[in-house]
């Protein structure tokens, strides 16, 4: 074995990677990177994967969604369907990848190894940073543009100096929440879980003077199409916008727990909230089709436009900590995809350089950019398409695998699981072409730079990029499916020799 076969932390060698002392268990930063937990701090039960995912996707932007819903055409029964079916499908996904977490007991993108190999491992590895990157600092605009909005509502100066403030404190929040690391971030989840989740209802309580079911119901039905546009946008926003960190928050649970279990809890924390939320908004949304244009370019705010002022600080507060709560579990995983791709740093710093990059996107985007909702639907769509890939290989792998992982393996190009994979990395590469061949780009005038998709939309009969398909993102499920498929039957025998070798 080679000397730098393990990492710790930091992506410094060591010979021990399980080692564990008093010092490590007893301090408030978490000092574990991408090594492997050892067996005396796997103590998480699967019922504590509630609290991150449900405090993480509680916030009130989840409402927001029903505007993009209601955009693809459909009618309240079909979002209603789209948001119950797509959402709950997208965390179970994740549920899935989690299992993964329990039996390697590491990042996920370490576990990914397994399938890409120990180098062919960063290709999906610098996707999986993109994306994270992308929503972590998305949340956070989100969080800094509702309280400008909300400060104006109320008569106080919503201007540059309170934006400035607002970006600062919130990504200060989110930051040193990812460095403290996993048992802070799940402390102060179990109690934001509560926080949030209470205010939540009373904002949903507050709207409902509002709501008109005349209205809603006068809604045409959309065509099927439409209704699949529409499930694959929610199955991306909500769970596959998640699934490349699924693991991440598993990997400190027993490896005898119940893989039924981690699936099931989840999902649980994951889709209630939102299918909960996305309803309300279709509700909320449908009943005011003003606040659509609103939205696309502060979803927050705008959604706070119909509430009395009496309440407004306590929806910017639920508001503001739903936002930090998903984006510090971005941050804390992209920390960790960094360290994966070989940037040899402790865990604390990766997080602080990728909060760094969060507060300049932030910055450059509240005070500078003219637009971002629509570009960065159209870069979730884009990196989607890998993602769903690497997603579907890695549910291959899981469902291929009856035995734990080979902790040095991971970590030893020489190992079972070689430094390239090339199967793997083939299957991704043409399903991934074939993915964004099937997508277009929703914002063509925002983004110009991402028209090149859908250039298969004509040639497979699907009606061109004008098509009614086009607007369907058949790719994401199509990128999904295949790369399952293909990895389960094109990998079976290679998993079952590396299974027989240990």
């Amino acid at each position: 074995m080679t000397n730098d076969a393990f990492h710790n932390g930091s992506g410094a060698s060591t010979s021990a990677p399980h080692d564990f002392s008093t010092e490590n268990h007893l301090s408030l930063i978490e000092n574990n990177g991408i090594d492997i937990i050892s067996e005396d701090e796997r103590t998480a039960k699967p019922a504590d994967l509630f609290w991150p995912w449900f405090a993480a996707n509680v916030s009130v932007f989840g409402i927001s969604y029903a505007s993009f819903v209601y955009g693809f055409g459909v009618s309240f029964v079909q979002g209603l369907i789209v948001a119950v079916i797509g959402i709950t499908i997208s965390f179970v996904l994740c549920g899935v990848i989690a299992i993964a977490g329990k039996r390697g007991s590491a990042p996920t993108m370490i576990l990914s190894r397994a399938v890409f190999g120990v180098y062919g491992q960063k290709i999906p590895g610098v996707f999986s940073w993109l994306i994270s990157i992308g929503w972590e600092t998305f949340l956070a605009i989100m969080a800094t543009l509702a309280t400008a909005t909300v400060f104006t509502q109320l008569g106080w100066n919503g201007g540059t100096t309170t934006k400035i403030i607002a970006c600062l404190v919130i990504a200060g929040m989110i930051v040193s929440a990812s460095i403290a690391g996993y048992h802070i971030i799940m402390k102060v989840q179990s109690v934001l879980t509560w926080l949030t989740g209470a205010l939540t209802i009373v904002y949903v309580g507050l709207t409902i003077p509002h709501i008109d079911m005349s209205v809603i119901l006068a809604q045409p039905a959309g065509s099927t199409t439409a209704v699949i546009g529409a499930l694959v946008m929610v199955m991306t926003g909500f769970g596959l916008g998640w699934i490349n960190i699924a693991a991440d928050w598993s990997r400190y649970q027993s490896r005898d727990a119940s893989a039924g279990k981690i699936v099931l809890w989840n999902t649980l924390g994951g889709a209630i909230s939102p299918v909960l939320l996305v309803i309300a908004g279709l509700l909320i949304v449908g009943s005011n089709p003003e606040l659509n244009e609103g939205i696309a370019v502060d979803p927050i705010g705008t959604l706070a436009s119909i509430l009395p002022a009496w309440v407004l600080v306590p929806f910017l507060i639920t508001a503001v900590l739903g936002l930090v709560s998903g984006a510090v579990l971005g941050i804390y995983s992209s920390g960790l995809t960094l360290l994966s791709l070989g940037v040899k740093i402790p865990r604390p710093a990766a997080a602080g350089i990728d909060g760094l990059i969060l507060t300049a996107g932030t910055i450059w985007v509240v005070f500078f950019a003219q637009d971002f909702l629509g570009p960065f639907q159209s870069f979730l769509i884009t990196l989607g398409v890998p993602i769903a890939s690497w997603a579907g290989l890695m549910m291959a792998d899981i469902a291929l695998r009856k035995r734990e992982y080979d902790d040095e393996a991971l970590f030893n190009p020489h190992g079972i699981y070689g430094s390239w994979d090339w199967t793997s990395l083939s299957i991704m590469a043409v399903s991934s072409f074939i993915g964004w061949g099937l997508v277009i780009n929703n914002f063509a005038n925002e983004a110009a730079w991402n028209n090149w998709q859908g250039y298969l939309l004509g040639p497979l009969g699907l009606g061109g990029r004008d098509g009614e398909w086009a607007w369907a993102n058949l790719g994401v499920l199509c990128a999904l499916i295949l790369s399952c498929l293909a990895g389960y039957v094109l990998r079976s025998k290679k998993v079952a020799f590396q299974e027989n070798r240990r």
